[in-house]
């Protein structure tokens, strides 16, 4: 929702701006400069894109625009499930969760907490976590390091559409150049005509380098920007989820890695003590 606010923005920033100075908007319409640029920065994004880049870019703008960044409740229903894993592994021991680990989407703890269940790498990123503590007798410093190495690799790898992104927004004002010179081209074939003629086409020459700088600056850098933000929220969430396992590694007490995890949630978004006691006693109800 904010995304199409701020692109309604820039628009109504440029063009109030244009009409301001009675400019004519009909100059702005100019059909072929929105092919040159756009075709070109297309192309050249298809060119140097495998398919699992396309695939990563187009999820990402779906996610972008279709679904909410992390809330407090995504917080808390993520420490509160974490609570009822801890409480039956301290209570029933670590092979009693072993059917959980395995069909999560079946299990009644993950049940209750649909939006975890549907961020699918937080879920896969929790259960493998407990499955190799049911298996290996893993120190807990190498298990800090291989939690560490996983959070990072899924970073960079959710950092592709951003990146992706960014390489065609830097593109786009020398397209927008490209588009102007042949617009320029075109003017000089036109050199015997009157001058109003010559000055519309020079006009219309310029808007090229206008719409390159403007989806550049305004619309396609600001998309990757809000696709980074995005993977570091991903990773925000990941590091939460972290500290609250090797917390109860290292002190099997639930309520110790709990709120190790919960002085790691980003402060705007961070219950409080009493707030997320008093929810995890209501779940145990």
């Amino acid at each position: 929702m904010f995304v199409v606010v701020g692109f309604l923005i820039v628009i109504g920033a440029v063009i109030g701006g244009y009409l301001m100075e009675h400019g004519n908007l009909s100059l702005l319409w100019q059909p072929a400069e929105l092919v040159i640029i756009f075709g070109a920065a297309f192309g050249g994004f298809i060119v140097g894109s495998p398919m699992k880049v396309i695939i990563a870019v187009k999820n990402g703008l779906l996610r972008m625009f279709s679904s909410k960044v992390y809330g407090k409740k995504d917080y808390i229903d993520a420490l509160v499930l974490m609570s009822e894993i801890f409480f039956k592994i301290r209570k029933e021991g670590l092979v009693s969760i072993e059917s959980d680990l395995d069909e999560p989407e079946k299990s009644p703890i993950f049940k209750k907490y649909t939006s975890f269940l549907k961020n699918h790498h937080a879920v896969a990123f929790l259960t493998d976590t407990l499955r190799t503590l049911t298996i290996t007798d893993i120190e807990a410093h190498e298990l800090a390091n291989l939690l560490e190495y996983e959070i990072e690799a899924h970073y960079e790898e959710a950092l592709i559409p951003s990146k992706s992104i960014a390489n065609v927004a830097d593109g786009l004002p020398g397209l927008g150049i490209v588009a102007a010179v042949m617009g320029i081209v075109l003017t000089m074939g036109k050199i015997s005509e009157p001058p109003e003629v010559l000055g519309h086409s020079v006009g219309a020459a310029l808007v090229g380098t206008f719409l390159g700088v403007l989806m550049c600056y305004g619309f396609v850098g600001p998309v990757a920007r809000n696709l980074e933000n995005i993977a570091s929220e991903d990773r925000e969430f990941l590091t939460v989820i972290k500290a609250a396992l090797l917390a109860f590694v290292n002190t099997p007490s639930p309520q110790v890695a709990l709120e190790f995890a919960r002085r790691v949630v980003p402060k705007d978004l961070r219950p409080t003590f009493l707030d997320l006691e008093a929810t995890i006693k209501k779940a145990k109800k």
